[in-house]
């Protein structure tokens, strides 16, 4: 029986600079990082919820290429207040995929914007 998400794996083109991203600039910390011969990979997860990460893996080989639509479609992040976290994250040179933030089917309000190996991100506020 499945209990809970564990942790969602993105592809990146460079590990230094995906874990310089999530953690500097979206709050992850490490909890493992380590490599095989053909791919590097990295654990990362919230302070505030170590139960759920997000595996980065780098393939050093080439066998497996790079690309830019795959399984995984986005990965979302529940925010308190979008607002501040659009200024926050524009104040970083992030750019969003649109200039409006749009609804969610709850009611809440949602954007888009992409990590530094295209991964497609989300910002959700829920409900309140």
């Amino acid at each position: 029986m499945i209990q809970k998400m564990e942790h969602v794996a993105i592809m990146v083109r460079n590990m230094d600079q995906s874990i310089q991203f999530y953690t500097d600039i979206l709050g992850f910390s490490v909890r493992l990082q380590g490599s095989k011969p053909d791919r590097e990979m990295a654990f990362l997860y919230f302070e505030s919820q170590p139960g759920m990460e997000i595996e980065l893996i780098q393939e050093k080989t080439g066998a497996v290429e790079y690309s830019e639509t795959g399984i995984v479609n986005h990965l979302a992040f529940t925010v308190e207040n979008i607002d501040e976290t659009i200024q926050f994250l524009k104040e970083k040179e992030i750019a969003f995929t649109s200039d409006e933030v749009k609804p969610t089917l709850e009611g809440g309000r949602m954007i888009f914007f992409h990590g530094p190996s295209g991964e497609f991100l989300q910002l959700v506020e829920k409900v309140k």
